[in-house]
């Protein structure tokens, strides 16, 4: 019998790690759900064959080959996010660690407009942009290329204006359009009380590494969205600190060139 080596320990560690981050970008999506429901397949064709049902153990079994062939499929979304994330590794990133100053630039006007936005009851979408790129979407809207200021995106939100019902785009430190239609989610596990506000900053979330603050117009509350995930019920300084952790570290901007 072979003897248990420290190569056989790291290939262990390996696959644990491997495996501990894949549930981590999966926890909360439906791919969850899907996962369990293969568990389940699994332990029954497992318990089938070992009580002797032959039958059954046959159908379980032809059903698991026919499932594995459409996982690719049913798992394109969360495929597709996975090798977008592993292509977002430092290794491959454009763009290094932020300064506090350039963050804040970023960060302070959102967070400070989405408070006022949410006062006066005002729906709104800003989505951050950073190593996928939105152009597709930039595309839809009206570009822009200003400088992100409070000033600006109460005025793209003010109700009755032109661009008042898109998404605003947020690429760096400018605001790159607006008025922009972004990709509804997809996932059938979220609250049926979400509007479409909130239904199209988990649908960018989901297709890239955007980050989406949404206010709510009916109950004036601020939300961000992120990987497929929404935290809810924010306020100005709790949303102020989540985007800077987020955009601490690395911010690709989805196209050349860094912060003006």
């Amino acid at each position: 019998m072979p003897s248990f080596t420290v190569i056989d320990a790291l290939d262990i560690l390996l696959v644990a790690f491997f495996l501990f981050r894949l549930m981590m970008l999966i926890r909360g999506t439906r791919a969850t759900a899907i996962i369990k429901g293969l568990a389940v397949l699994f332990v029954a064709n497992l318990a089938s064959g070992l009580l002797g049902l032959r039958t059954v153990n046959w159908i379980l079994e032809q059903g698991t080959t026919v499932i594995l062939v459409a996982l690719p499929v049913v798992f394109y979304p969360e495929l597709r996010r996975a090798l977008e994330h592993l292509g977002r590794g430092q290794l491959f990133s454009r763009f290094s660690g932020m300064g506090q100053e350039e963050i804040a630039r970023i960060v302070d006007p959102i967070a400070r407009s989405a408070r006022l936005l949410a006062e006066s009851h005002t729906g709104a979408l800003i989505v951050i942009e950073r190593d996928v790129g939105l152009e597709e979407y930039v595309e839809s809207g009206v570009r822009m290329d200003a400088l992100l200021t409070t000033e600006l995106l109460l005025n793209i939100f003010t109700p009755n204006t032109p661009l008042h019902d898109g998404a605003v785009i947020v690429r760096g430190d400018r605001v790159a359009a607006a008025g922009c239609f972004l990709p509804l989610t997809d996932n059938p596990y979220i609250s049926s009380k979400m509007g479409t506000r909130h239904r199209a900053g988990l649908g960018v979330s989901e297709q890239s590494d955007a980050l989406a603050v949404i206010v709510s117009e009916e109950t004036g509350s601020i939300s961000l969205a992120k990987a497929g995930r929404i935290e809810r019920n924010l306020d100005e300084d709790t949303l102020r600190m989540r985007l800077a952790r987020e955009l601490q570290g690395t911010l690709g901007l989805g196209r050349r060139g860094g912060l003006g």
